[in-house]
């Protein structure tokens, strides 16, 4: 005999079924409304699919791995087995780059699927090998900003410390290779590179700014730089810095207008201090400091010392000068 007490609950749980199937059936029918997706969908005409996040992590690791041995990847090696660590690493990065700059291609690819398959692959191999190619000029840059940590760091130790610890050593590394896929022209996989370093460290550079040699993020949390900045040699800033822009033009349907230079030009050898945010096509002449939490919107010649005012201490005695 069924007890009265199961009957309900079996009755319960089948209403509350039923509500929840035509909830859902809405929400389906809601969802799945043109309209609805528009601006949010991507359905490539060909079926690619899109580029993998986690497999370009694996590539950025394994480049690490050759622009810093024995730092990153396997720990132990000699002059007699470097290249052939270099070699096999490189081999599984060119092999994997390929496909995803293909993805990246294929993404916004304005032709059909026969004429996408030769024509993306093409371009692909092509600026993979050109790619290649500009590592040794990568470290060679990486070298220098790893040695304008350690001098710029009083607590910096070593050398390999500040390449396996500091942040900013992570997001330059990053950016340096997303900068180089970036001025290749390949589309997409640049800001997602610079995207997982902004994830990790908070440091927030955009593959399209310019940086020199010798460059040093301290501390590095909160950083921002736009994609027109241009950095020159020896320049060394502080967390919280921001390069942006102060406006954005607008083009005659009043949509901002893409590309065109907007944000700061820092020349060599400045020094920008923690909270400073300098906005706009405004250069900072050779030489100069910027103070902690200066807002800045214009430029500055050779020197500078930009300061905030000084700090004002008022005393109230028996609501005198209240």
């Amino acid at each position: 005999m069924i007890k009265p007490g199961i009957v309900v609950y079996k009755n319960a749980m089948r209403k509350i079924k039923a509500d929840i199937q035509e909830i859902i059936t809405q929400i389906v029918g809601e969802l799945s409304a043109p309209e609805s997706y528009e601006v949010v969908s991507h359905r490539s005409s060909h079926h690619i699919p899109m580029p993998s996040v986690e497999i370009l992590h694996g590539i950025v690791e394994d480049i690490r791995s050759i622009l810093f041995p024995g730092y990153f990847g396997k720990s132990e090696f000699s002059i007699k087995t470097m290249p052939y660590y270099i070699g096999s690493t490189l081999d599984t990065v060119a092999r994997s780059l390929l496909e995803q700059v293909k993805r990246g291609f294929c993404f916004s690819c304005e032709f059909d699927r026969e004429v996408c398959d030769s024509k993306c692959i093409e371009r692909a191999s092509r600026m993979t090998t050109d790619f290649l190619k500009k590592l040794p000029h990568i470290r060679a840059l990486l070298s220098t900003d790893v040695c304008a940590a350690y001098d710029g760091d009083p607590a910096a130790k070593s050398h390999g410390e500040t390449i396996y610890c500091y942040p900013s050593i992570k997001a330059i590394t990053n950016y340096r290779i997303a900068h180089e896929l970036h001025l290749l022209e390949v589309p997409l996989i640049p800001r997602i590179i610079t995207e997982m370093a902004h994830s990790e460290t908070g440091i927030d550079i955009h593959p399209g700014a310019t940086i020199g040699e010798y460059f040093f993020i301290d501390h590095g949390t909160g950083v921002v730089m736009g994609e027109t900045t241009v950095i020159g040699r020896n320049v060394r800033i502080y967390q919280g810095v921001t390069l942006g822009a102060k406006s954005f033009p607008l083009d005659a349907d009043g949509n901002p207008m893409k590309g065109i230079p907007r944000h700061p030009v820092v020349e060599d050898d400045v020094v920008i201090y923690a909270g400073a945010t300098i906005l706009g096509r405004v250069i900072i002449g050779k030489g100069s400091e910027i103070g902690g939490n200066v807002w800045l919107t214009h430029s500055v010649s050779p020197g500078s010392r930009i300061m905030q005012s000084g700090l004002k201490e008022f005393s109230f005695l028996d609501g005198d000068g209240i």
